[in-house]
């Protein structure tokens, strides 16, 4: 219950600073969102217009007290408007997130389905072909930048070939390209670093033991070398979710692809600052709560921190 309670002070206190050092960077970037708000289609403003808006949306105020604004909005779970819609952020934020959930979802099913067993059979057959080409692949795979590689399956599948949709989304085929691209991106280093650990595990003294004791090479692997190896991926997927979401961004992007990257994006060219504020906080927040889920995995797959939990009680 203390560790509950630290972890939580810990991450408000955090969410805090965050939000204030966001906040203040965001008012500080050049631009006049009044006037975006106020022009349509060149139409020329007047400046009572201009102040009058300023007034309604407090930009007089000094930064802290327009901060101190949006701070009791926000324990009201109110994330303001935006400047251009004039939706709430909220709600934009959460018609967005399931097209970005999806996509993240499909380019971890691609990057499981390409690092597991590329980088298993490279390192159960060391120095063969299979881990040549698996070693390749990783190495050119963390190479190319994502965008490009996005570039040159659009170029090949929807300019060329014309079987796959660039942009947009609707159907299954929508979806197909961007995740390929993430995915692959992201299972350059799965690969590299489950062989690495699964070579480190089969050296371990306990699978010679249990080689000793007659146990098949593949109930070895799956039940006590596989999972042992999982640690170190579990580790590092939780410190690049990070990585993970800020690519999503880009492919949204590239893709045309109506998420929240997209939005964000769109709202960074508009000097939308609630947007991008909600943005930051609510990704913040997706975070940690991802963190905690990897951190209750790496728990279950490493019974050492289990017994260690135990021993301090």
């Amino acid at each position: 219950m203390i560790q509950i309670t630290k972890r939580f002070i810990e991450f408000m206190l955090f969410l805090f600073l965050l939000s204030f050092i966001s906040f203040i960077l965001i008012k500080l970037v050049p631009g006049d969102p009044i006037r975006r708000m106020l022009q349509v289609d060149e139409v020329s403003v007047t400046k009572e217009q201009i102040e009058a808006l300023r007034d309604e949306l407090k930009f007089h105020e000094p930064l802290y007290i327009q901060y101190w604004y949006w701070l009791k909005r926000f324990f009201a779970f109110d994330l303001g408007h935006s400047y251009i819609t004039k939706q709430p952020v909220l709600s934009e934020l959460l018609s967005r997130f399931p097209a970005t959930m999806m996509l993240t979802c499909a380019s971890l099913i691609v990057m499981i389905l390409i690092s597991i067993p590329l980088g298993t059979l490279s390192a159960l057959y060391k120095n063969k072909w299979v881990d040549h080409i698996s070693r390749l692949f990783a190495l050119v795979g963390s190479s190319i930048p994502s965008f490009w590689l996005g570039l040159l399956f659009i170029e090949l599948f929807a300019v060329r070939l014309g079987i796959l949709p660039s942009m947009g989304k609707g159907t299954v085929k929508h979806i197909i390209l961007p995740s390929l691209t993430l995915g692959i991106a992201m299972s350059a280093v799965y690969v590299r670093l489950l062989r690495s650990s699964l070579l480190e595990s089969l050296n371990e003294d306990y699978v010679k033991a249990a080689r000793a004791r007659g146990i098949s090479e593949r109930r070895i692997v799956l039940f006590h070398v596989f999972r042992r190896s999982l640690i170190p991926v579990v580790t590092i997927f939780g410190m690049s979710i990070g990585s993970l979401i800020s690519g999503t961004v880009v492919i949204e992007v590239l893709f045309s692809y109506p998420g929240i990257g997209k939005m964000v994006v769109d709202a960074m060219i508009r000097r939308d600052y609630p947007v991008i504020q909600g943005y930051v906080l609510f990704i913040t927040i997706l975070i940690v709560l991802i963190n905690i889920i990897v951190d209750i995995g790496y728990r279950y797959l490493n019974p050492e921190i289990r017994l260690k939990g135990v021993e301090r009680r």
